[in-house]
């Protein structure tokens, strides 16, 4: 097909999916909100109940092990080479276009890449163990064996490189407007997961178990929900090995690079805590950091569950050229991120205390100024939420990879020596001083920008493999 100039094809071909119907936006948006809360609430128990059950079932110093290393596989989150948010970026587009055969192979490509990638990862994973020294990587204490530290290791990172491929599922349902059904999945990941470790406990079964469960549990859920989805309603996109197509996933792998190290700076700056805290502080530091760190992360995860569904849904207001909407949202769900954070924050920065001394049986001293640093952490994050997701939907990453870059330089010098100078407390107010001063300039300069050149962040290959432009 010869090659036809950017500019003509922009003014006499229509978006595509533009002679389609619409689909109702914003109450799928709405719904996709309410679910998230629901699902929300339903993560929110989980740690309720599980904490008071594991720490002193574990011992401070195992549990603490076992949260430096889930903060160990949380900054590996980059793992999916940013393929997942690629994928959703690419996908929504497709959806309003109709264009099934081409969401097909981006699918197919997408799961293919991650699968060999995993598989590699976790042969290289295991033919490393012996050499790492896992005790002095988790600065474990004579009560925890290098054998368990190995153990604990190998455990939590196998499942969770593993499960890199399967939570593709989640993006994917997300781009075909499934979050209701995407967030029940995760919910019952999470239900299942607490149900599990009680029955462990109440059979007296040795304490790695606990860690065991814990860690297969999203797999297994993903595992199910990936087959009950590609079976049923996503049979048109289902991944096919005949249909991965070289260009599409080079056009794939191009978006998501940025992404990819987007992820990578992001996860370092953010998930470094545990290990500052363990190395600065001690590991019977880590406890008392964690436990309010990850009650308060649930906000965290309330503004993601919240203000992802705006980036499929924005994906589809620009590929039609509907700014008035996308503004118009962005400012509805930058007030309600806001209050669903920040009210929270109030009541534990003043009754945080003693909520937590009377849910544990352990006491863990929550400092107030940490709680209220943990919740003002979240607030700030949530400010900006909606603008990324507009970022994202447009592929206009760069804005965010610099600020992201400069906060995670400042971020891990600044929380080593806030956490050796004057403790725990000064580690989260560190991180919301530098966010304010690098992500939150690059985020509106990024956010004006997308604003500026709405296009279709779809492909530039047709599904009959045509070059378009």
């Amino acid at each position: 097909m010869p090659s036809v100039p950017a500019g003509l094809v922009e003014r006499e071909r229509p978006p595509p999916g533009a002679h389609r119907r619409a689909p109702d936006r914003t109450r799928r948006l709405v719904t996709g909100v309410c679910t998230a809360v629901l699902s929300r609430l339903a993560g929110f128990v989980v740690p309720i109940v599980l904490v008071p059950v594991t720490l002193p079932y574990l011992g401070t110093d195992l549990y603490g092990l076992w949260m430096a290393v889930a903060a160990l596989a949380g900054m590996a989150a980059f793992a999916d080479l940013g393929l997942g948010s690629g994928l959703m970026t690419k996908l929504a587009p497709c959806q309003a276009a109709g264009d099934h055969e081409l969401a097909r192979r981006y699918v197919s490509s997408a799961y293919l890449t991650l699968s060999v990638l995993a598989v590699a990862l976790c042969g290289v994973l295991w033919l490393i163990a012996d050499a790492v020294p896992w005790a002095s990587v988790f600065n474990t204490t004579g009560q925890i064996t290098p054998g368990q530290a190995r153990t604990i290791a190998l455990t939590c990172l196998t499942a969770f490189v593993l499960n890199v491929p399967l939570s593709l599922i989640v993006r994917v349902q997300y781009a075909c407007q499934q979050v209701g059904r995407s967030n029940l999945w995760q919910a019952g990941a999470g239900l299942v997961g607490l149900l599990v470790v009680l029955g462990i406990v109440r059979a007296g079964l040795p304490p790695v178990a606990i860690i065991v469960a814990s860690a297969a549990a999203p797999l297994v859920v993903n595992l199910l929900n990936s087959l009950w989805f590609f079976w049923r309603d996503g049979s048109r996109i289902r991944p096919r090995l005949r249909c991965v197509d070289p260009r599409a996933a080079r056009e794939l792998l191009s978006l998501s690079g940025l992404f990819f190290v987007v992820t990578v700076v992001t996860s370092v700056a953010t998930s470094v805590d545990t290990l500052i805290v363990a190395h600065a502080l001690g590991l019977s530091a880590v406890a008392a950091y964690v436990v309010p760190a990850k009650l308060l992360a649930q906000l965290g995860q309330l503004v993601v569950l919240v203000n992802v569904p705006l980036w499929p849904a924005n994906g589809d207001a620009l590929a039609r050229g509907q700014l008035a909407w996308v503004r118009r949202i962005t400012r509805r769900m930058t007030v309600v991120s806001v209050l669903a954070t920040l009210l929270p924050t109030v009541v534990l920065a003043f009754a945080g205390q003693r909520l937590l001394d009377a849910w544990l049986p352990v006491p863990i001293g929550a400092d107030p100024w940490l709680l209220a640093g943990l919740g003002g952490w979240w607030v700030v994050q949530a400010a900006l939420s909606p603008r990324f997701m507009v970022q994202n939907a447009a592929g206009v990453v760069t804005p965010q990879l610099v600020g992201w870059a400069v906060f995670a330089v400042l971020s891990l010098v600044g929380k080593w020596y806030g956490a050796s100078w004057f403790g725990l407390w000064a580690v989260p107010w560190v991180a919301v001083g530098g966010f304010a001063l690098t992500v939150v300039p690059a985020a509106l300069y990024g956010y004006r920008k997308a604003l500026r050149r709405p296009g279709r962040p779809a492909s530039e290959w047709r599904s009959d493999g045509q070059l378009v432009g």
